[in-house]
């Protein structure tokens, strides 16, 4: 059986201003739509749901973002995952220029959590806060392995 990763799916709290904060970073949006029904219901397990959604690609094509907000039934907000929490809790992005990249964080408000690593001198490394509390880290590599 062959299996593919189609996307990672993210609850935000607000989606245009989750959707400028990757789209600066320099993903690109490729569809949007609101989704609510029996289907939907069927998926999600929520009764009554009604979202507006967002897909997000890299620029490689390689990998995507789904964001949803949640018109109903209200999103309920969680304290942000930290890094040792079991379940998902960051997503990483490859830069050219880890430097710009925190340029263009920190005008949405988005700073590295304690600064910048370097991993022995292959990569430099800054796990950040994105819009709704999202774990983003951003990774540039030095040297390949």
């Amino acid at each position: 059986m062959g299996i593919t990763l189609e996307n990672v799916g993210i609850t935000v709290r607000d989606i245009e201003a989750t959707i400028a904060f990757f789209t600066d970073l320099g993903l690109h949006v490729v569809g949007r739509d609101t989704v609510s029904g029996e289907w939907s219901e069927a998926v999600t397990g929520l009764d009554g749901n009604h979202a507006r959604i967002a897909m997000l690609q890299t620029p490689d094509g390689q990998g995507q973002l789904e964001l949803i907000e949640y018109i109903t039934p209200e999103a309920i907000q969680t304290t942000p995952t930290n890094p040792n929490d079991i379940g998902m809790h960051r997503v990483a992005f490859s830069v050219d220029d880890l430097d710009e990249a925190l340029k263009i964080a920190a005008r949405h408000g988005c700073h590295p959590l304690r600064g910048v690593a370097n991993y022995q001198d292959m990569y430099r490394l800054a796990y950040l806060r994105g819009p709704s509390g999202i774990l983003v880290m951003l990774a540039q590599v030095l040297s390949p392995a």
